[in-house]
């Protein structure tokens, strides 16, 4: 049986975003879709819900209040644009808190968690979670930074979509962030350098200073202490040496 989901933010086009995100992994399921928890209260009343990917800042309701509310919740993932409430759903037992805009390598890293409990036994007789985790991103999405990848980002109240393979570099302006692609202009995003480092995959973004992350296949040239990339020379951090020499295979002395 597939891990049935129930959706709940009131932002139309992160609902959407999740929805195409569980429509990715094979042994997950849509049951219902909500702005609210009033709705997803009513749901939850006459269908089966064994996972629940919640927002927290919603009207009428907190989505962490909602929870608190229900005798026998299902597994919850919360879904949100703010840090403020980690505690409570460390305290709640949630199952992953996911910090918007939300890659689809994080999301998969949450959902597992859930799979790993509830999915049935496979030919072998045992589960392999990570074995399925691969099989996702080998045969639908082959690496983060495949062509259809995207990011959302909060623009002046508008989420704006940025395709990975777009981006050339990130720079950090303290509690703010600014997003260099090769197709438009530069964004400025409410947002840690440190918190959208987890959600660019590994193999494709490298951090050269605390705050610069680079695309590592937009890098035209580069030296032991600065990269060019988009016409920019950018630094390299002392800190950030080694692990940069050691992706690039330069040498840093």
């Amino acid at each position: 049986m597939p891990i049935r989901c129930l959706l709940v933010d009131d932002e139309p086009p992160a609902l959407d975003i999740i929805e195409s995100y569980v429509a990715m992994v094979d042994g997950l399921d849509v049951v219902g879709k909500c702005h609210n928890a009033i709705q997803a209260f009513s749901v939850l009343q006459s269908t089966p819900v064994d996972l629940m990917l919640l927002d927290i800042k919603m009207p009428k309701l907190l989505g962490t209040d909602f929870v608190r509310s229900l005798r026998q919740p299902p597994r919850v993932i919360f879904t949100t644009a703010y840090r403020d409430y980690a505690l409570d759903g460390y305290e709640l037992d949630v199952v992953d808190y996911l910090l918007k805009p939300i890659s689809f390598e994080r999301f998969l890293r949450a959902v597992s968690k859930v799979m790993r409990v509830d999915q049935p036994l496979v030919n072998s007789g045992q589960f392999q979670p990570t074995n399925i985790l691969a099989t996702q991103l080998t045969d639908k999405q082959t690496s983060t930074s495949s062509e259809n990848t995207f990011l959302y980002f909060r623009v002046d109240r508008k989420m704006v979509k940025v395709f990975i393979r777009d981006i050339r570099y990130i720079e950090s302006l303290r509690d703010y962030v600014k997003i260099i692609t090769v197709s438009a202009q530069p964004l400025v995003v409410k947002q840690s350098i440190s918190s959208l480092e987890e959600m660019l995959p590994d193999a494709d973004f490298l951090r050269i200073h605390r705050s610069f992350i680079v695309a590592i296949d937009k890098i035209t040239a580069y030296t032991p202490s600065h990269i060019d990339i988009g016409g920019q020379e950018l630094p390299i951090g002392r800190l950030y040496h080694k692990e940069v020499g050691r992706v690039l295979k330069i040498g840093m002395e």
